[in-house]
């Protein structure tokens, strides 16, 4: 806390942000887009093409803002660099807040995850909604549910199915602009009943069937063994919320299908350590 907030002058930052992006926030990503993003590109051609910063700037326009590539100023073969940059800085500052956290998602995506941790930190220092896990940006409130998520979804060939349903259910969830909450739900109960019967080794049991046979073969406390039925309950066919799911009025919610994910990912990551 600054000394400013500690005498009370200035109001600190206390609630987490779910629609837009601080000033604060917006100039500290632009930041890290500059020192890491940006900065690790080479300008010096070897055996290529074009230089890697020519390479990123032209995967930015064909890719990202999907522009004609013959509106990207070249100078001697090569982009000219600053006259680029200028352009994505002019478009970044105007553009809507999901759009400079697309922005964002395809910057780290082009590095393979390379600075998704000095993004994220900052997501998380302007009290951000929203963290970078697994090729996509989410709204993901705490430490505990991105441990979860990422622990559920990397997963060994496996689990390939559990990892698939699990990835869609993310995706759903993470749309900024169309989020499917109905189908990130139904996604995250697929991966709980995937994992279901892998442990089993039996395609065509059902999540009812299978949690009972699971309870009976591992030494599953009580509470949790509550837990479970009350997890089958509520995703059972009937009266559960995949009946419901099939009512167009019923609502489901982000807070709804935040806690099926996490709580899903978190289960199957308990199943995991039981077999």
């Amino acid at each position: 806390m600054r000394f400013s907030e500690r005498i009370g002058k200035k109001k600190p930052l206390t609630e987490i942000r779910k629609e837009g992006l601080s000033k604060e926030l917006v100039n500290s990503l632009w930041t890290i887009y500059l020192e890491f993003t940006l900065a690790s590109k080479s300008v010096e051609k070897v055996y290529q093409d074009y230089t890697e910063k020519s390479r990123f700037f032209r995967s930015l326009w064909i890719h990202f803002f999907k522009r004609p590539i013959d509106n990207l100023g070249m100078n001697y073969g090569e982009v000219s660099y600053y006259d680029a940059n200028t352009v994505v800085r002019k478009w970044y500052y105007e553009a809507e807040w999901y759009e400079k956290l697309d922005f964002i998602e395809f910057c780290i995506n082009y590095d393979d995850n390379k600075y998704s941790e000095a993004y994220n930190g900052f997501l998380k220092k302007e009290l951000s909604a929203y963290r970078y896990i697994d090729g996509q940006i989410s709204e993901i409130n705490s430490k505990e549910e991105i441990v979860e998520i990422e622990n559920a979804i990397t997963q060994n060939d496996t689990y390939r199915s559990v990892k698939a349903h699990l990835k869609t259910a993310l995706r759903h969830f993470s749309d900024l602009k169309n989020p499917d909450f109905r189908n990130s739900v139904k996604e995250s109960i697929s991966a709980v009943e995937s994992m279901c019967k892998i442990i089993l080794n039996d395609d065509k049991t059902t999540l009812g069937q299978a949690l009972k046979l699971i309870e009976k073969e591992h030494q599953i406390p009580k509470a949790l063994q509550a837990a479970f039925s009350s997890l089958y309950g509520y995703t059972s066919n009937e009266g559960g919320i995949r009946h419901a799911l099939l009512e167009e009025n019923i609502k489901i919610d982000s807070e709804e299908a935040r806690f099926m994910l996490v709580t899903c990912s978190a289960f199957i990551n308990y199943l995991k350590s039981k077999i």
